[in-house]
């Protein structure tokens, strides 16, 4: 496996590859890899003959007060990760190269960063979508391969890349849970271990809304007063940012339940924001 940090050298071996008609896939992370990301570093080397893993903790995805300085990170063991997965290539460009002095262009998504977690974070998407395209630019993939946990910026992300012309195959992965259901996250490492027992409160609040839709209930606000009560019922303390419902593939909100409905949800437990998502039917 090779370990690039050098934008220009990552733009020549990509044309390289390109060059001996080699197809290119692409795991965009942020690093601290967990199971989940090794999911899609698998699911990659199944698409392509090059799976490049990204690893970068970008800036301009966070809001000022937001956790950029404490996010985890582990370069080491992450390294160790993508080999042992198959990956051929990790990429970790330096946010000085990313972001030049006097950088100014910028890329946007508008409807679908409106709602949900663009609600939220304001500034968010506009980090995501500039740097994942950059990335684009740089790696020239063939494939790219998202989680489905970041179900929101999965949909933005394909609406770029088919926006912006990419020539880009996009692979949108299914969640990797823990054993109690919690989803898979990089910011897990920050409970205790009774603090991590209150966080599977997202996913039984998800869990209880699909029983309800297997047993008939299609009316949205019945459903989200049943998803609160399992909420607090695990953790009194968590503060609920938000609770939607939404179509899969327009994220516009939806009034009953259909086939194409994803609950989602933003949960803070314990000072820690966590998002999950699940379809419903």
């Amino acid at each position: 496996m090779k370990t690039i940090r050098s934008i220009k050298t990552m733009q020549r071996t990509a044309r390289q590859a390109v060059a001996e008609g080699k197809s290119i896939a692409l795991v965009p992370t942020m690093g601290f890899l967990h199971e989940g990301h090794l999911s899609l570093i698998g699911r990659a080397k199944k698409e392509a003959d090059i799976v490049i893993v990204s690893i970068f903790v970008n800036p301009a995805q966070f809001g000022p007060r937001e956790d950029l300085s404490r996010y985890p990170r582990d370069e080491k063991g992450d390294l160790k990760k993508i080999r042992a997965a198959g990956g051929d290539i990790a990429f970790l460009p330096k946010p000085r190269d990313v972001y030049p002095h006097g950088f100014q262009s910028w890329v946007t998504v508008e409807k679908l960063t409106q709602t949900l977690e663009g609600a939220s974070r304001p500034r968010h998407f506009k980090g995501v979508t500039t740097v994942v395209a950059k990335l684009f630019n740089i790696t020239r993939p063939d494939v790219v391969v998202f989680g489905m946990k970041d179900y929101q910026q999965a949909a933005v992300l394909r609406q770029m890349t088919g926006d912006l012309g990419y020539p880009i195959r996009f692979i949108v992965a299914p969640t990797v849970r823990e054993p109690d259901g919690l989803a898979m996250s990089s910011r897990n490492r920050y409970f205790s271990d009774s603090q991590r027992a209150e966080a599977v409160c997202l996913y039984r609040a998800l869990k209880s809304a699909k029983e309800m839709v297997k047993a008939g209930e299609r009316q949205v606000s019945k459903i989200k007063r049943e998803m609160i009560r399992a909420i607090k019922a695990s953790c009194p303390g968590a503060e609920i940012d938000y609770i939607a419902f939404t179509d899969l593939k327009t994220l516009k909100p939806a009034r009953e339940i259909v086939k194409e409905t994803v609950c989602s949800l933003a949960v803070t437990v314990h000072q820690v924001r966590l998002i999950d998502n699940m379809r419903l039917l």
